[in-house]
């Protein structure tokens, strides 16, 4: 089992990088009184923070599988859920931001449409990542680590690549509004302790 083990030391550690995209949706203090965007920020907030609780969840079920004596099909079986889970979590979130409709400041529109565009991109990214790994060979230890290698590759450029859209849609009042919502908040604390 010794050769799945580093492999799968690394998908949790690309996986954590996963949990920084979360909390670029979490706003950072300060108020103008825009109620009109406090209510669009509640909103938002209120429906990505269980989205953001459920890729937590997932993370955590990533890293409690990486242990030594983690079985190829355990691995797969719980790599495949919270990668299902996440997939859903960002279509979830991009709905939110969607149905929310544009924020009240300049370039409302765009902002939203291309962090929405993100989050969808998010979510086929990591259901692809499902795929790849619903289709591993458990019975190969060589190749199931070597298919593993490959996950956790693609993990990395996409906690790499990232959520330019999401920090643009929350730059200034968008952010000091998302900040004073409680929901907001409590995606921030609960996020932050995955990205190591």
């Amino acid at each position: 089992m010794e050769g799945t083990n580093p492999v799968n030391k690394k998908l949790a550690a690309a996986l954590s990088g996963g949990a920084v995209l979360v909390l670029a949706l979490t706003g950072c203090g300060g108020d103008d009184g825009n109620d009109k965007l406090d209510s669009w920020a509640k909103q938002v907030c209120d429906g990505v923070q269980p989205q953001a609780k459920k890729i937590e969840a997932a993370n955590a079920a990533i890293q409690e599988e990486t242990s030594d004596n983690s079985k190829p099909e355990e691995v797969r079986r719980t790599d495949a859920k919270a990668f299902q889970d996440m997939s859903d979590a960002y279509k979830a979130m991009g709905a939110a931001v969607r149905k929310a409709g544009a924020p009240d400041v300049e370039d409302g529109e765009k902002k939203q449409k291309d962090a929405v565009r993100e989050l969808d991109s998010l979510s086929s990214a990591y259901a692809s990542l499902k795929k790849q790994v619903d289709a591993l060979d458990t019975k190969d230890q060589a190749k199931f680590a070597d298919g593993l290698k490959d996950i956790a590759a693609e993990l990395n450029k996409l906690s790499r690549t990232g959520s330019n859209a999401l920090k643009t849609l929350e730059e200034g009042d968008v952010g000091r509004a998302m900040a004073k919502q409680p929901s907001c908040q409590s995606a921030s604390a609960s996020a932050s302790p995955t990205a190591n």
